[in-house]
């Protein structure tokens, strides 16, 4: 059987879970949101795996390969900038010293 719940309950439902912190409020502002280029790296493991298995369709191959393609592409842009921007040895500029 389900329960019929009006508005005005389903309303201190929901500040009670508020004020408990179970819920952030409708107000409240948004976590920063951050995207790494190992999530990027990860995206594109995962739509390997999810090609080899053959989970896509053959109308969405194109649309999936070309987003991984665009991934791909912005890992090897970015990442050798990194990479550049880092010593072995932990220095930021390492010929500034010499």
């Amino acid at each position: 059987m389900t329960e019929e719940v009006s508005t005005a309950e389903a309303e201190a439902a929901f500040d009670k879970a508020v004020e408990a912190g179970e819920v952030k409020p409708l107000d409240a502002e948004p976590a920063e949101v951050t995207l790494t280029v190992g999530d990027i790296k990860g995206t594109i493991s995962v739509i390997d795996i999810c090609s080899q298995r053959g989970a896509f369709k053959g109308e969405e191959l194109e649309a999936v390969g070309g987003l991984r393609k665009r991934f791909a592409q912005f890992v090897a842009q970015v990442q050798p900038a990194e990479e550049a921007d880092a010593d072995p040895e932990g220095r930021e500029h390492p010929e500034a010293e010499a």
